[in-house]
């Protein structure tokens, strides 16, 4: 996807995961349109947290039509205006009602969603990002929003198995499925430009970024070259000690060997 004028680009996943922080770089990085969900307006979004059948009807209302007006306002600009990138796609408000609202709740916030939701765009790239919930709550945390304290394990828990089950079957758009349990977009460039590279690269399908496991191939490779070249100083217990050297495979990421891993 090198060809990013008047592209609608999306970035999604659960609470704490890293999606507000990648939409900004993206958007600095292209230049781009940035429509960002307003979290903190929602009144009841405080109580909710702290008990969520008590106002669970009247929080997913307000982010419905709050979400709804966003969507459609960019909806009406000009076609060729500059790439757009947001850090919500609107079919998220259903999988979080499908979380919190009892069953009569949900089949009454169902027809208020169909009846407003007709006819909305589809991103031409979702990015869904995905962590455990101790990565979630670790991040949360960090960044310190005084109503999300309350926010359980359990709940992210719900939200992950969520998310994950829509997006197994989702195919209205091309989707890049990103690890994001180990990976630092705004302040490790090695982690932002390799993702940026597997986003040039997509033009339709689905995708998977995940880091860790290329970083786990590229040390199996290294292991096996330090082996033909008699460099390993040791094999305890399963571990393979290496002398501590750099090395450059492809060009791409650098490794430091001088550690001890499985």
């Amino acid at each position: 996807m090198r060809d990013l004028a008047s592209k609608y680009i999306v970035i999604e996943g659960p609470i704490g995961v890293g999606k507000t922080s990648l939409s900004n770089k993206l958007a600095l990085e292209w230049d781009a349109d940035l429509i960002l969900e307003n979290v903190d307006d929602n009144p009841f979004l405080s109580k909710f947290y702290k008990n969520q059948r008590e106002v669970s009807f009247q929080t997913q209302l307000y982010f419905l039509l709050t979400r709804t007006r966003q969507v459609q306002s960019f909806k009406q600009q000009d076609i060729f205006s500059k790439t757009r990138i947001s850090d919500f796609m609107l079919q998220k408000d259903r999988l979080f009602a499908q979380v919190t609202l009892s069953n009569e709740e949900y089949d009454l916030y169902d027809q208020l969603y169909s009846y407003m939701t007709v006819d909305i765009p589809k991103p031409d790239l979702l990015i869904y990002l995905q962590a455990p919930v101790n990565t979630l709550n670790k991040r949360i945390k960090k960044r310190g929003r005084h109503f999300e304290k309350f926010i359980t394990s359990e709940y992210l828990e719900n939200l992950n198995s969520t998310y994950l089950k829509f997006f197994n079957s989702y195919e209205g758009s091309p989707l890049l499925i990103v690890n994001a349990e180990d990976i630092d977009f705004v302040n490790n460039e090695i982690d932002y430009k390799n993702l940026l590279n597997k986003i040039y690269s997509i033009e339709s399908g689905r995708h998977y970024f995940n880091p860790l496991a290329r970083q786990h191939t590229l040390l199996k490779l290294w292991y096996e070259i330090q082996i033909d070249n008699g460099a390993c100083s040791a094999i305890e217990h399963g571990s393979l000690m290496l002398r501590g050297t750099k090395v450059n495979y492809n060009d791409q990421t650098v490794i430091d060997p001088n550690f001890r891993t499985v």
